[in-house]
Parts: C-alpha cells; structure tokens; sequence
C-alpha cells in the first residue's frame, strides 16, 4: 500500500493491497500483529519523509537531538497510524460479523468511520484516499459526493470482496465479478464527474502571479536570508505586475517578519505594492493576544490589510506539542526549541479583494472539513501558501497530492505558492497545469475562475461514512438477533 503514495505513484496496487490482511486477519484468531505490522508498513513507509526535518543544526539543535527528534517523530506517528489499523482489525473480529457481503460492508464502514475520527485528530495524512492522488483522478471525483470517505468505501469493497471470494468455500469462487463490478461502476460513476465541462464565466476570471522565492531554511531567520528573500520577492512582485496580473501570491512566511504597520512600511516589497498597485496575498508572521500566528495578509494596491488567514492546523512537535502534558516534558528534553504557535479559528473567512477565498497553510492541506467549511461559507477559489523545503521530493509530491483532492472536492481551482518546491496550478478536475520545479527561484502567472458551485459533499459533508456505519450496525445486529432466535 505504502507504494501507492507519491512519488512513486503506484496507485493501481491500492484495489489489493488490503486482501493480505483481511485474509490473514480472519483466518488467524490473533489478530493483533497482523494489522500492527500491515500499519506499519504502510504508514512507515508512506510516512518516512518525515525524517528529512534533520538535521536541525541550522535552529540550533544539536545534530543528535536533532536525529533524535528526527526519530521520534517518525516512530510516533507511524505508530499513531498503525493504531487505526489495529483499531479496525480488532473491532472488525469483536463484531464478528457473518462472511460475505455483510463482512464487506461492516468492514467498509469501520475503516471509513476510524479515518474520519483519526482526521479529526491533530495528526493526520495517509488516509487510503490519498493512493489514488494524483495518479486516478476519475475516482478521486467521487469525494465530490462526500469527501475522501467515498474514495476510501470502495477501495476497502473492493479489497474485502476480493477478500471473502478468496475465503470462500471453492464453489463461491467464481463470484470474482463482484469487486470488478464495484470498481466498474465507481469508476464510471467517476469518469462521468471528470468529463463534465467546467463552463467557467470569463467575468470571473483573475490572473494571478505565484513566486517561489526558494530561500533555504537554513539562512531564513537570519540578515541573510531575509535580505534574500525581501530581494527575491520584490523583484518577483515587479516583473509579475509588468506582465499584467490582477494579484500576486507568496509562500508560507515568505516574508519572516511581523506583519505590522509598523514593520512593513519600510520593506522594500511594501513599497513595490505601493508603486504598482496590484494586490498582494504575503506570507508572514502575525500579532495575536498570547504569542504570534503564522498568516496569510491579503493588502491591497493601496497597501491596506484587507483581509488575514492565520493558519489553523498546526504541525505537531514544530509548531506545537500534541498531548502536551504528557510529551511537553520529553520534547522538551531533546530540543530547546519552543514548539508553541497560536492556532487560527477555524471556520476563517479571507477576504482577498477579488471575492472571498478557501485559505490554506502547509499542514491545513491535509484537513478535507478546513476547506469544505470555507467553501460552504462562499469561497470561490483555494489559495494553499507552504514552506517543504527541509522535506524531500517524497513529501513536496505528497503534498501536492493533498491539495489535488482538495481542488476536486471543492470543485474549485487551486493555487500552491512554495518555498522550495513544489508550487502549482490545479483546476477542479485536478488536472495540474503547471508545478514547479524543487529548489528553484521560479514565477508563473496563470488565470484561474472564481466558482460558485456546492457539490454534494460540501453541502452535505461526510454523510456517506454515517450512511455505512448505520448500515453496518443494522446488519450485524439483524444477523445477532436472527442467531439469538435460532
């Protein structure tokens, strides 16, 4: 399964690399190392960019502390995945329920509710979604119905058909038909979402410059960094606005500065704005009542702060301490570094000067419900702002990924504005129409379309994984009481 994810892309191998561990998993009365060591694998795997944080000497960590967070960062959260397969294996025997169909859809619907619980959580990426981005995108448009838990129903049928068909008895075999008529009828079911046109209004249309500044995190914080990123980004602001763009758009924390009045009047990129005047959506560091907020500043051709997304999903262990009563003590032995940020609402509005839009900062983009409540809310197109460059091409491609399911389930075209790689353009369908190259100072411009359409999932929201626990808890139940009666 781990070798489905970006970049390696192998999406194909998501429809049966669940079969080995429903099979294992029922045949064997322990159950427990089967699901730790399938978890493992595919959350180790999947997850093991995560290392790339090392070394960290440039914030002052030294090398082995830094290793060691390095470490425990990977085995907690490869852990923490693990746990959700364990979880599902566990209630999938406790429930016992009959083989056949009604095994398929309890385990189905355990899998999808576990997924939905565990993204609720602050630490989250490989839902079973993610294999199919961005390599199958006619069945990543069935999130359009109710979000990645579609997608993941009907991988999870289709594993678990494969999988009973492979229990049965002999003369049950030649059901094969039925996990390809599930994967048949999802795909043209999806096929039919991809192909419809997206009738964008020319009225509605904004060109929008994106600048990849690349400036490394290890001379960010210091006079140099910041005099190349200030320089970096000044020029970039200029010669977009030369080439007609209506707004200009930075990474995360392009500028590493508090973005106050004070501070900004003698920047030399506020001044471009002031010359110019073409609004800009600057990455930086705001004021917030108890610390600092890593924000999105939308400042129009006047140099006025019209709008601000502060980012509400922060990264465990960097920016704050998940379970900190428990951990705080131990983090803070391995590190000096104070992982504490102050977290945005979460149901934010940005207003940018050209309509409302879906806001997004590095680790937002892993949370379907962020962006489902601001496109509920009237936003008309995503702007995602990140900063990946201590991460390899592993994690630059998984993230790109998660901002390709994003665009689709909100029906909405994507922006990505990057330090270091991989910054892009994304339509509704999830089609990439341009991504940049990693570690490279790039400007591109690209007109996008405000849209105003509501899929069914961001009307509805999750409704399909409540639909199959329901469903799952009847037919357990209904087989319990026909047992109880016999």
């Amino acid at each position: 399964m781990g070798l489905t994810m970006e970049p390696l892309g192998w999406w194909f191998l998501a429809w049966v690399a669940l079969v080995p561990l429903w099979v294992l998993l029922i045949r064997r009365r322990s159950s427990g190392w089967v699901t730790g060591a399938w978890g493992l694998g595919y959350y180790g795997f999947s997850l093991f960019w995560i290392t790339g944080i090392h070394p960290m000497t440039w914030m002052g960590v030294p090398w082995l502390a830094s290793l060691a967070i390095a470490i425990f960062c990977w085995i907690f959260i490869t852990l923490w995945g693990t746990a959700l397969t364990v979880a599902w294996g566990w209630l999938l025997r406790k429930l016992a329920p009959p083989p056949g169909w009604v095994r398929v859809l309890v385990g189905t619907a355990l899998w999808c509710g576990l997924e939905a619980i565990w993204s609720s959580g602050p630490l989250w990426w490989s839902s079973l979604a993610l294999t199919q981005s961005f390599g199958n995108l006619p069945v990543l448009h069935l999130s359009q119905l109710s979000g990645p838990s579609a997608v993941v129903a009907v991988i999870v049928a289709v594993n678990g058909a494969i999988a009973e068909i492979w229990l049965a008895k002999r003369k049950r075999r030649q059901l094969y038909w039925i996990p390809l008529l599930i994967f048949a009828i999802a795909h043209l079911l999806g096929f039919g979402l991809y192909l419809r046109p997206l009738a964008d209004d020319p009225q509605l249309a904004v060109r929008v410059g994106i600048i990849q500044g690349n400036v490394p995190n290890a001379i960010k914080l210091n006079p140099e960094g910041w005099q190349r990123a200030l320089d970096g980004y000044t020029r970039g602001y200029l010669e977009l606005s030369d080439r007609g763009v209506d707004a200009v758009l930075t990474p995360e924390t392009a500028l590493p500065f508090m973005w106050t009045q004070s501070s900004r009047n003698n920047l030399a990129f506020y001044q471009a704005i002031l010359q110019r005047g073409i609004p800009a959506w600057v990455g930086g560091f705001g004021d917030a009542a108890d610390g600092f907020t890593n924000s999105l500043f939308a400042i129009d051709g006047n140099g006025e702060m019209i709008g601000r997304y502060d980012k509400a999903n922060l990264v465990p262990l960097g920016e704050f301490i998940p379970f900190e009563n428990i951990l705080g003590r131990l983090i803070n032995r391995l590190s000096p570094l104070d992982a504490r940020l102050v977290a945005g609402e979460k149901f934010q509005v940005f207003e940018t000067g050209f309509g409302e839009a879906i806001a997004g900062i590095c680790y937002d983009s892993t949370f379907p419900e962020h962006f489902r409540h601001q496109t509920a809310m009237g936003g008309e197109f995503i702007l995602t702002a990140s900063n990946d460059s201590h991460y390899s091409a592993t994690m630059l491609a998984q993230h790109h990924a998660q901002d390709v399911m994003r665009a689709i389930e909100s029906d909405r075209w994507t922006l990505r504005a990057t330090n270091t790689g991989y910054s892009g353009v994304v339509d509704p369908h999830g089609r990439t129409l341009w991504i940049s190259g990693m570690n490279t100072y790039e400007l591109h411009d690209e007109t996008i379309y405000r849209r105003r359409t509501r899929t069914l999932y961001v009307r509805w929201g999750d409704w399909l994984a409540v639909l199959l626990l329901v469903g799952g808890a009847g037919a357990v139940g209904g087989d319990r009481f026909k047992t109880s009666h016999h």
